[in-house]
């Protein structure tokens, strides 16, 4: 069933939805304050795909269906969304460079989300069927082992804008850290096998 939906189709579907989030902070569609919902739709957005992506994995063991095709589609769509978020940030909100720099040290969810962010970088740039046949598939897994990082900031860095706990971003981070601990504990179960 999933082999005939085209994965292009998660591409526009991100594509549309940022065009359509910058044409409600232009109409008023976001409030008092758009430039802020449209930070934090895009923020959103990017960590909700990125949590997406890291329940293809445990999805394929429990239903097995076969979705490994929209992984990096899922992937690719996260960081555009976050590359996007950033820029937001960094042409909307700040403006200027030094203090940009000036907010990436002193505040800690800023310092958190931009360490997020280039942890993904790589994992876009090697997005590719060349960078797999080039690095090799044992090296090009490692690498992309980088994603569990970034999916830790991110939620993190969600958590942290809050000026209070939020039950949302706490509920993100609560899934992305039981997602991991899924993939952990196959891992634990095989070791142990070959120990005993």
């Amino acid at each position: 069933m999933t082999r005939h939906i085209p994965t292009w189709l998660i591409y526009a579907a991100g594509f549309a939805h940022i065009a359509w989030l910058f044409w409600l902070g232009e109409t008023g569609g976001l409030g008092p304050e758009p430039i802020n919902a449209l930070e934090r739709e895009l923020g959103e957005m990017g960590l909700k795909l990125i949590i997406a992506g890291l329940t293809i994995t445990p999805l394929m063991r429990l239903a097995r269906v076969n979705l490994v095709k929209f992984r990096r589609a899922i992937g690719l769509t996260a960081f555009l969304y976050i590359c996007v978020h950033l820029l937001v940030w960094l042409l909307l909100d700040v403006f200027l460079l030094s203090e940009i720099w000036g907010d990436i040290v002193k505040r800690p969810y800023i310092t958190v989300g931009m360490a997020g962010f280039v942890a993904l970088v790589p994992l876009a740039v090697t997005s590719n069927n060349w960078s797999v046949r080039k690095m090799g598939a044992g090296a090009w897994k490692r690498l992309h082992r980088l994603t569990y990082i970034a999916a830790v900031l991110g939620a993190v860095h969600f958590v942290m804008i809050g000026k209070v706990w939020e039950i949302e971003a706490l509920a993100y981070l609560g899934v992305v850290v039981a997602l991991l601990a899924l993939r952990v504990k196959p891992r634990f179960r095989q070791r142990a096998r070959m120990v005993g």
